[in-house]
């Protein structure tokens, strides 16, 4: 990687002008404090801890909302509530790396696709805005829940309540806490995809605050559909040059992506940005 880009990337988020998009490749490191057990975030690790460690059938491990929809048609919507629930705000993890790092300096606005709480554990100390996503809902045609964190207590608000000065947390797959709410099955990301298309999964504050953003994908792999087209329905707004994707290793079909879409692939993954920005587990304990 070359050492002039990256300095223009970390300046760009350090000033808030980047915002970092996290994918499941940031939780690397964390693990379950009992048994060391890494925690499972990428999609076979999530569909091996959903189906007892047992593999399913080839064509469901392609992708965790596949393999999800397939248990959910079998056991039942809660099944899948309970188990993500379960995994990620009952069980204790050590803190990964890469959110030690965001929490010395707490960006101003963040997107995790991932369904744990260490990114609002990050910000425990200092008031925000949580946006969290959520699916298949009849009682409201919007596609997301804000909760304003007052330093001790998240309490939901309606969009004309947000402080547009606080942190933005962005949960679009759903989060643990304040409520468990995820996004999780085929039709969960069919239903939330076809309402964020619609504009009603995104609140209005921050279809305005986007407008010219760049982003880092930070253990992001783009060869899965739903996390494309989420994300690109995300970033909407953006800036011509809309970012930048860790990736060593990318895909053909991430590649030809990424040229269509504007970013550029940084030949480097998410260890080798804790070591540029010098912060590892060491470094965090």
């Amino acid at each position: 990687m070359s050492s002039t880009v990256f300095s223009e990337i970390l300046n760009g988020l350090y000033e808030n002008r980047i915002v970092p998009y996290l994918g499941p490749g940031v939780l690397f490191d964390a693990s379950n404090k009992a048994t060391g057990a890494a925690m499972p975030a990428t999609g076979e690790s999530l569909i091996l801890a959903m189906n007892n460690g047992k593999p399913m059938a080839p064509k469901l491990m392609y992708e965790f909302p596949r393999a999800a929809m397939n248990l959910e048609l079998k056991r039942g919507r809660n099944f899948l509530g309970q188990f993500l629930t379960k995994l990620y705000g009952e069980t204790e993890w050590t803190r990964a790396s890469v959110h030690n790092w965001l929490a010395t300096w707490k960006p101003a606005y963040v997107i995790d696709i991932n369904r744990d709480t260490q990114l609002q554990d990050s910000y425990a100390d200092e008031e925000h805005t949580l946006i969290a996503g959520l699916a298949r809902i009849s009682a409201s045609p919007f596609r997301f829940k804000i909760y304003h964190f007052d330093g001790s207590h998240y309490l939901e608000i309606l969009q004309e309540q947000v402080d547009a000065s606080l942190p933005i947390l962005f949960k679009p797959m759903g989060t643990a806490k304040p409520e468990a709410n995820f996004i999780a099955s085929d039709a969960d990301y069919v239903d939330y995809i076809t309402e964020l298309m619609g504009g009603f999964a995104i609140p209005d504050f921050l279809k305005e605050y986007r407008k010219g953003k760049q982003y880092l994908f930070i253990g992001l792999p783009l060869n899965r559909d739903s996390e494309r087209m989420v994300m690109s329905d995300i970033i909407y707004g953006a800036a011509e040059k809309k970012g930048w994707v860790l990736n060593k290793n990318p895909t053909d079909k991430e590649q030809r992506f990424c040229k269509k879409l504007g970013l550029e692939i940084i030949d480097a993954g998410v260890e080798e940005l804790l070591n540029a920005v010098e912060f590892s587990s060491a470094t965090a304990a």
